[in-house]
């Protein structure tokens, strides 16, 4: 069940940057980086609204659901 991080969609979107939006944010802008590049393995909720309240923007506008094949093995369930 991979999740797609569209941050960088988001970024664009408002013309931000990433050391812009890491201090708006107050997180260090190596983790933001990671989240970005879609290498975290978590995100806690309270990054996630202060992200979305620096971006005016929905969680769902950042993360999207990509189905993996793997999880669509028959005999699984």
């Amino acid at each position: 069940m991979p999740i797609i991080v569209n941050l960088d969609v988001m970024l664009a979107r408002r013309k931000m940057t990433l050391s812009a939006l890491a201090e708006a944010v107050g997180i260090t802008l190596a983790n933001l980086s990671i989240l970005k590049s879609g290498k975290a393995k978590a995100v806690r909720f309270s990054t996630l609204a202060a992200i979305c309240q620096a971006l005016d923007c929905q969680p769902g506008d950042l993360l999207a659901h990509g189905p993996d094949p793997a999880d669509l093995r028959p005999g699984t369930d």
